[in-house]
């Protein structure tokens, strides 16, 4: 879901740019113009996120799947050896591609009990050898968030952000790497951002390809070949909104909290439906839940969708349904899909 003040400034910019005479999606992107406008994207990413002047941006393409071979191709690179915390589907592959290039160790995973929660990590549990820990710090489908980060000593913390990136304040500096896939809360599919510190830059495999070598995309302002231009461009305006309309990642994590403790409350005083997470691994972004009967499930989505709720729906891997409830979702969303699950109830109880 986008901002519909994105959607509409974005609308009304369509046809043409300022006063450039042609849409963004027709501008070259070694024009003048077009650097102007990722220009403003990345600093207003910068200023958003707090991104310390010692990490890199980088707008890349390729989603979040191809960083998982970017990141051992360019970071696996000293001891040859990096640890992972399965937390679900993403983290899974994310594992099965880095062996491919090295020695990967499991840490923990939450496995045993459909992902539905957050193993707990203790320094000790981490190799002081390994080239970097990789975790999924919010995962989709099955609606688990770390509530704290791991202690992993100097060793760089990597993290996939997709899901829950620009939903409340990061802080930037406790890890080497972070990327996320916008089409969750930054824009249209199609955009890739990482953020690295600049000292994981430059040290990439020789059988690297040039366009997985985060030097090539460093050195060349991300301009190495065609970006997702007018990803990025709908990008900034998501910031712009963020910062303007919103108030910053404070005030927005403010609003998603608020908009997911309503949900939270309501199915843990339901007597139909209940929350599939542990409390204390409760992600603010994808709320999953289920009524207990597939049957009965199956009749929600249909019914819901009548009602003009999309989306409710869980992932296959695990049935069900699941509120995705990103930053542009609005309060009266989840209000009102609290309320139609209150009709739901009582009218199958």
């Amino acid at each position: 879901m986008l901002p519909e003040w994105v959607l509409q400034k974005a609308a009304g910019e369509m046809l043409e740019y300022g006063t450039s005479g042609q849409s963004v999606m027709e501008m070259s992107h070694r024009s003048k113009e077009y650097q102007a406008v990722f220009d403003s994207c990345e600093s207003l990413l910068r200023e958003v996120m707090n991104i310390p002047d010692n990490y890199k941006v980088l707008f890349l393409q390729g989603g979040a799947s191809s960083q998982f071979a970017m990141i051992p191709l360019n970071l696996m690179n000293k001891s040859g050896k990096a640890d992972y915390v399965t937390t679900g589907q993403w983290s899974k592959k994310a594992m099965a591609e880095a062996k491919r290039y090295g020695t990967v160790n499991e840490v923990a995973s939450s496995a045993d009990k459909t992902f539905s929660y957050i193993p707990k990590l203790d320094k000790s549990m981490f190799d002081p050898q390994a080239d970097y820990v990789h975790i999924t710090l919010n995962n989709t489908i099955y609606g688990t968030k770390y509530s704290e980060l791991p202690d992993t000593g100097n060793v760089p913390l990597v993290a996939d952000i997709s899901s829950c990136v620009l939903s409340e304040p990061l802080d930037v500096s406790k890890f080497g790497l972070l990327y996320a896939g916008a089409q969750k809360n930054m824009g249209p599919a199609g955009l890739t951002v990482v953020i690295i510190r600049e000292d994981l830059i430059g040290n990439a495999r020789d059988i690297t390809p040039v366009m997985f070598n985060y030097q090539t995309h460093a050195d060349n302002g991300s301009m190495y070949n065609t970006p997702p231009t007018y990803a990025i461009y709908i990008c900034g305006l998501v910031l712009e909104w963020i910062k303007t309309q919103i108030g910053g990642l404070e005030k927005m994590k403010e609003i998603n909290v608020k908009k997911a403790s309503l949900l939270y409350d309501f199915l843990d005083s339901s007597t139909l439906f209940k929350g599939t997470v542990e409390k204390d691994s409760r992600s603010l972004m994808n709320i999953p839940f289920v009524t207990g009967d597939e049957e009965l499930d199956k009749k929600f989505v249909a019914e819901s969708k009548a009602a003009g709720f999309v989306n409710l729906k869980g992932h296959r891997s695990v049935g069900g349904m699941r509120a995705s409830i990103y930053n542009a979702m609005p309060i009266e969303g989840v209000e009102k899909l609290v309320e139609f699950m209150k009709k739901f109830e009582a009218e199958n109880l």
